[in-house]
């Protein structure tokens, strides 16, 4: 074999070994990402809407019609429009469709479904797309846009 010859296929099993590590962290944060979302569906489903908001990053955003808001507001619209005084949500919520995408080694995007059914109300759903950071806490949205 001759030098270039040993030179190139160094490189190339370098590259792969490169491209294989990059999809498994992809496929680590695919996992923990959904592991998140059905974790914070079922806390959710308990009433626990303080770990349900676990998920968010502390300087989260929403959108909302007229532009972003802060973590306050989001917290403020799940208790006002999604959960009784009591504590406990109107309607059971489920995910589906979830897709994640890796926007860099610590950024993903993660596109799905939302469904609240239950409690003799009509069922609705939506669409969300949310924008996650891996840190030293783990996964955690940083914006929300769901409709």
């Amino acid at each position: 074999m001759t030098i270039k010859k040993s030179v190139f296929t160094q490189a190339l099993m370098v590259l792969c070994i490169f491209l294989a590590s990059v999809v498994a962290k992809a496929q680590d944060a695919t996992k923990e990402i959904s592991d998140a979302m059905t974790k914070s569906a079922q806390e959710w489903n308990k009433g626990h809407l303080d770990a349900f908001m676990s998920l968010y990053d502390a300087s989260a955003t929403m959108m909302y019609p007229n532009g972003p808001v802060g973590m306050d507001g989001i917290k403020n619209l799940y208790q006002k429009s999604y959960f009784k005084p009591d504590g406990m949500p109107k309607q059971n919520l489920k995910y589906g469709d979830l897709k994640v995408r890796m926007l860099g080694k610590d950024y993903a995007l993660l596109t799905g479904s939302f469904t609240l059914y239950g409690n003799n109300l009509k069922e609705r759903s939506g669409r969300y797309s949310l924008v996650w950071q891996h840190t030293a806490k783990g996964w955690k949205i940083l914006h929300d846009h769901s409709s």
